[in-house]
């Protein structure tokens, strides 16, 4: 009779612990911070484009052709923090406040850049293209990088590894959904989180 008690307790805990775990996307943690991806599935993002998006392993990777995941939610004030890999040539991004979600583009978005090899290298790695160039230089192809952005009203400040690479006031767009960009070489994330503030 213990016995049976005991399995029908483990059984109980264990579903338990699955259907816990099935839904980690927008699962806020102790800090604060909601998980934006989960590796496993696109919950909370729709597919613009042609990227060839692939999940698996805990990483969401985009390779050509050109495309974005966009937010299934619109986000104001907050703060992201990413880890992200990406090749030399990788040309992608994290666009912020999408202006319109069907079409993405710096223009009606703020795009935080992910592309060493951009022609004009002030809008490189880590700039805001067309609204805070970097300066030094960084560097992103080839290992695994940390980045945080902070969005606060017209205050939006880009970091790096650790580094801050812009720290600017702009007041174009006040709020919209996040993007990810897929336009060339491949880009993985393995952590998408973000916080209000």
């Amino acid at each position: 009779m213990k016995s049976t008690q005991q399995r029908i307790a483990a059984i109980v805990f264990s579903f338990a612990s699955a259907l816990l775990s099935i839904n980690t996307v927008n699962a806020q943690s102790s800090s604060g911070y909601t998980n934006l991806i989960d590796g496993v599935s696109l919950e909370g993002w729709n597919i613009v484009g042609n990227a060839n998006w692939v999940i698996g392993n805990g990483i969401i990777e985009g390779n050509k052709p050109n495309g974005f995941l966009v937010s299934t939610k619109s986000y104001k004030n907050f703060i992201i923090r990413a880890e992200f890999w990406a090749e030399s040539n990788t040309n992608s991004g994290i666009f912020l406040r999408c202006q319109d979600s069907t079409k993405i583009a710096a223009a009606t978005s703020y795009e935080v850049n992910i592309w060493d090899t951009r022609p004009g290298q002030e809008y490189s790695t880590g700039a805001i293209v067309d609204v805070a160039k970097v300066n030094p230089i960084h560097k992103a192809g080839g290992r695994w990088n940390t980045m945080e952005i902070v969005a606060n009203g017209s205050g939006l400040k880009v970091s790096m590894n650790g580094a801050v690479t812009v720290d600017v006031k702009d007041s174009k767009f006040a709020d919209g959904p996040i993007a990810l960009q897929s336009a060339g070489g491949t880009i993985k994330f393995r952590k998408l989180e973000i916080k209000p503030i």
